[in-house]
């Protein structure tokens, strides 16, 4: 059995491409993911970036469009997808892409409801208290 599934979230290098692919529409996204890495040399951590190329199909990616920009930061989750071309100069190259089953924002919304391009936002869950120990105890059985 196999199992294709990945789940990366990250920032966009760039403005996202919508464009026709047959009969669908194709959103095609560039993101960077960063890793923590030690180095020898300077006993620092720095990071060290990650790009992938994130396809997303249909009218998702038709709605995406209209919301996403450089630097919007996204969680992707889909399926690795490689594929294998030759250049006219007569060079194989291949690349794995995510084709992506599900993307949503991270980025916090500015006032035209759109999401803001800010690097440093960040999420904060709304105020909601945990239900007591007598709530959660009075369904139990025993």
């Amino acid at each position: 059995m196999s199992i294709n599934r990945v789940f990366v979230t990250g920032g966009l290098t760039k403005d996202p491409e919508l464009q026709q692919a047959g009969a669908s529409m194709l959103l095609k996204l560039r993101i960077v993911v960063s890793d923590r890495k030690k180095n020898a040399q300077t006993d620092q951590w720095e990071d060290v970036p990650n790009y992938f190329d994130v396809l997303v199909w249909g009218g998702r990616g038709e709605s995406l469009s209209r919301f996403l920009h450089k630097g919007s930061k996204v969680a992707v989750a889909g399926r690795l997808r490689w594929s294998e071309w030759q250049t006219p100069e007569g060079n194989k190259r291949s690349k794995v892409e995510i084709v992506a089953d599900d993307v949503d924002f991270m980025s916090m919304r500015n006032d035209q409801g759109a999401p803001a391009a800010s690097s440093n936002a960040s999420y904060e869950p709304p105020n909601q208290s945990a239900p007591s120990v007598e709530v959660l105890t009075e369904d139990i059985p025993f």
